[in-house]
């Protein structure tokens, strides 16, 4: 069923969009709460006499929308996360967290609105790119670290790590040694 958007409907687009829904979602939910009315001649007629209305209201969300870009372009948005001892993150970080600390920022955008190339599942500098409006996107970076205490617990983990990688090759070699000595003796007793 094809109707005409009067409202901004989240996933499903901005006003005056003509969109292809189900008759249930149009007759249960749009129609009833007047984000939508029925794409026909009779309507698309009375959308062309409320165009004016409407693009007050496209302006003034495309405004926003410029706003929200203007605060958003430049920013460094700085995550903290918990680590392995290989240096991955255990799990990715999501958009829902990235619109979490926008939020602690000041900066409200919806996390279906913020796409990053690829997932988040190591320390890094990361380019994430927001969808504000249907002509107006954003850029920002997002820059995963982990915590000093963390990081001072991996630096510990790989020292004792290469310690005890030294102290296997020592006794490797001393086997060695042994085993060549032994070796040695027996081919002088004879």
């Amino acid at each position: 069923m094809k109707v005409i958007l009067t409202e901004k409907v989240k996933a499903l687009g901005t006003i005056g969009e003509i969109v292809n829904v189900s008759a249930g979602f149009a007759r249960n939910y749009l129609l009833p709460r007047k984000f939508a009315m029925i794409a026909d001649d009779k309507n698309s007629n009375v959308l062309k006499d409320k165009q004016k209305a409407l693009g007050k209201k496209i302006a003034a969300e495309r405004d926003a929308a410029l706003a929200v870009k203007k605060k958003l372009e430049g920013v460094t948005v700085e995550l903290i996360k918990k680590v392995g001892t290989n240096g991955r993150l255990f799990g990715a970080v999501t958009s829902s967290e990235i619109a979490k600390e926008l939020e602690k920022m000041g900066i409200t955008v919806e996390r279906r609105l913020l796409t990053v190339d690829g997932s988040i599942k190591s320390l890094g500098t990361y380019e994430v790119k927001a969808k504000l409006f249907a002509d107006v996107s954003a850029t920002f970076n997002l820059k995963v670290n982990i915590s000093a205490a963390m990081a001072e617990e991996l630096k510990k983990a790989q020292e004792e790590a290469q310690r005890r990688n030294a102290e296997k090759k020592a006794k490797a070699e001393a086997a060695k040694v042994e085993a060549a000595a032994a070796a040695e003796a027996a081919a002088n007793e004879e």
